[in-house]
């Protein structure tokens, strides 16, 4: 199952960099994390699995998704009539949710014995995460926090374009 699980999740990080439009790039990711949350099922560490969609596929893209919405992006006009293309990403789509729920049925496949005792568990995640690495926790927090206040910023001033002194007289 980790080829297929692999080549999922390459292929929707190639997507993540080649897509034109920032959403379709932001839900190419979405895909992306969700692949590597089955991985984590096929590994038995179903915490860190549950934690990489609720974290990062549910609360971080809901982040960033808000800031491309913010910067306003507009659509790309060349985008109509792609009808082959849409049926395509449909069957994909499909192959992809039948994958990924034979991994979810079939417990995920993972091998006992070859992970240390309490691997994926909340307790040997935490010692990690706020033992070891800790400051990369942190200037991740942010790291995120500066993106998004850049944006903001971003977005004001593209809007305040004209002088605030101006009075525009009504025609």
């Amino acid at each position: 199952m980790f080829y297929p699980l692999a080549a999922v999740t390459v292929v929707s990080a190639l997507a993540v960099i080649t897509a034109r439009n920032p959403v379709r790039s932001a839900m190419a990711l979405v895909a992306t994390l969700a692949s590597l949350a089955v991985c984590f099922v096929a590994l038995g560490a179903h915490l860190v699995a549950a934690l990489q969609i609720i974290v990062y596929a549910g609360a971080v893209m809901v982040l960033f998704l808000f800031v491309i919405m913010l910067l306003n992006v507009q659509e790309d006009p060349h985008e109509g009539g792609r009808t082959g293309l849409k049926v395509a990403a449909a069957a994909i789509g499909a192959a992809l949710a039948a994958l990924f729920g034979t991994v979810l049925l079939r417990g995920g496949g993972s091998v006992e014995g070859a992970w240390p005792a309490g691997f994926g568990t909340t307790r040997a995640l935490a010692r990690v995460l706020f033992g070891d690495y800790l400051v990369a926790f942190e200037l991740t927090s942010v790291l995120l926090l500066v993106a998004v206040v850049g944006a903001v910023v971003l977005a004001r001033h593209d809007s305040d374009e004209s002088d605030p002194g101006e009075v525009e007289e009504p025609q």
